[in-house]
């Protein structure tokens, strides 16, 4: 017997809670309405990334009739092997995922000013998303693994996101647009 655990109970709360916080701990600062729209635009993004790749989750409950040891129980949920077993469409999808968080990031950091940089984000990012896909599958049985091809396809997509906008401010007029939003010196 299972139950499922909805996204939107918990991302609804997070984002309301994120609301507050962002608002009672910026009152003080000098923030533009371009830079507020950003963050919040940006919660949004995530949250909409942790409702794809977390939820939702099924919670079996009665005795797990595995016999096997933890380990090998992990082992199974992990896909090690990387290009050879790409499915195409999903791997796609992970690339599209995580551009705007490419896209995103020299905005909210200027220490971020570089495609290896953005790349390296992105894949801690999603090495985060694998490990807790990978904890949740162990401990609730959630029916996903953690996949070496998402985390390859997830790196590559922030790394694309930054391209993206590296190319984009070179126009002037979304140079202007950017400064008004970007919390970066310059972008």
């Amino acid at each position: 017997m299972f139950f499922i655990i909805d996204s939107w109970y918990i991302l609804l709360a997070a984002f309301v809670l994120f609301i507050l916080t962002l608002f009672i701990r910026t009152r003080k600062r000098n923030y533009r309405a371009g830079q507020y729209f950003l963050l919040i635009t940006f919660a949004i993004y995530l949250l909409a990334v942790i409702h794809l790749v977390f939820f939702p989750i099924e919670i079996w409950l009665g005795v797990n009739k595995s016999t096997q040891p933890l380990w090998q129980v992990i082992l199974q949920e992990i896909n090690f092997i990387p290009i050879l077993t790409i499915d195409i469409p999903s791997f796609v999808l992970n690339v599209i995922m995580l551009i705007p968080f490419g896209i995103y990031l020299p905005l909210l950091n200027g220490k971020v000013g570089s495609a290896k940089k953005a790349a390296m984000n992105g894949f801690f990012l999603s090495l985060s998303i694998e490990v807790l896909q990978l904890t949740i599958e162990v401990t609730l049985g959630s029916g996903r693994i953690a996949d070496i091809n998402d985390l390859i396809a997830n790196t590559l997509g922030a790394a694309v996101g930054f391209l993206i906008i590296e190319k984009l401010v070179k126009i002037n007029l979304f140079k202007v647009l950017v400064s008004k939003f970007s919390f970066a010196k310059s972008v």
